[in-house]
């Protein structure tokens, strides 16, 4: 399997702006880790969209994967209690 490319949406990129910097860093980690393992173990897909969810602490990064152009697009980054509004 070849190596995803990751593209994250304008309004994700706001959104990761407003997170603390030690939180960012490990979340970024986590993000470019998808590349090679789209779907890792602890992902979840969310049954009323056909997107994924990964965790990090407090926050949850939303994305969805296009697996015949191996894309997967960054959709949205937030707290928990905000990430699925």
């Amino acid at each position: 399997m070849g190596k995803y490319r990751i593209e994250i949406k304008r309004s994700a990129v706001k959104e990761l702006e407003r997170i603390p910097p030690k939180d960012l860093k490990k979340i970024l980690s986590r993000i470019k880790d998808l590349a090679d393992e789209p779907r890792p173990p602890d992902s979840k897909k969310l049954s009323s969209q056909d997107k994924y969810r990964i965790r990090y602490r407090m926050y949850r990064i939303l994305y969805s994967i296009t697996d015949d152009l191996l894309m997967i697009c960054v959709v949205k980054v937030g707290h928990r209690r905000e990430a699925y509004r």
